[in-house]
Order: C-alpha cells, then sequence, then structure tokens
C-alpha cells in the first residue's frame, strides 16, 4: 500500500505522520522507518521508530532515492511501514515526475509487502489524476 498526505507548508503532514509512526511503533511488532531531509523531527518519534535524515547521503535524483529506499529494504526485513517526509525535496523530484516514482515505490511496496505513506507539500488538486487515487484523506 502507498498512501500520500499532501498539503502546502504548515497543514500538519509532517505532524499527521509523526503520529501514525508512533502509533504503528506502539501497537504493530514489524519495524517502522521514517525518513526526512534533516534532524529537526528526531526527538518527537519513539525510539522504536528508526529514524533516517537524508542530508547525510548525497541523494541527488529519484534514481539515488529508489536505491537508497532498496538499501534500507534489503537492510531489514521486518520493516512493516516506512515514512517519507516530503518526496519531492528528499528525492529531488519535480511533480511531473512524481507518477513514475511512487509506481516505482508501488512495486517494492507489492514485492516486498511493505506499506508507505509519504508527505508531499502541494494542493491535492494539483496532482496528475492518476495520482489521487494515492491520497489520504
Amino acid at each position: 500500500m502507498v498512501k500520500l498526505i499532501t498539503g502546502g507548508l504548515g497543514t500538519g503532514k509532517t505532524k499527521r505522520m509523526i503520529e501514525m509512526a508512533n502509533d504503528l511503533a506502539a501497537r504493530e511488532k514489524g519495524n517502522v522507518v521514517y525518513i526526512d531531509d534533516d534532524n529537526r523531527h528526531m526527538y518527537d518519534l519513539k525510539h522504536q521508530v528508526r529514524f533516517i535524515s537524508l542530508h547525510e547521503y548525497p541523494i541527488n535524483d529519484k534514481i539515488g532515492f529508489i536505491g537508497f529506499l532498496c538499501g534500507i529494504i534489503s537492510e531489514d526485513h521486518d520493516i512493516q511501514t516506512i515514512f517519507i517526509d516530503g518526496l519531492m525535496k528528499i528525492g529531488n523530484i519535480p511533480i511531473e515526475e512524481l507518477s513514475c516514482v511512487l509506481k516505482e515505490i508501488e512495486t517494492l511496496s507489492q514485492r516486498f509487502d511493505i506499506d508507505f505513506v509519504l508527505s508531499v507539500s502541494c494542493n491535492p488538486y494539483d496532482l496528475p489524476e492518476e495520482l489521487k487515487e494515492y491520497t489520504v484523506a
């Protein structure tokens, strides 16, 4: 399963994702991973959530980002859910390429039985039509 949380800056996307990650870590058996572009929210997450700050890694494009996700998955076979806060910013992905990236993430989700929850800073109405099925209300 791949789900998108959309909205403009300051609409509570990160807060919602942190609450979701903490809730999952407290009640589920699988591992939870939270990927962000800096360390700002590291201490908002429960210690059971594996926090990864991408500012430490040289991710410059969508290919590098998908490869990075594959590395995380190959290292831990017990991952249940991966949260990615600010997908387009982290992976340097323009909105025109978002559909392609989500299809690759969907493939990873199905192949490895991992849920992905992604935040995207944009108005839900600006999303390409094929991405609206991924949005969470």
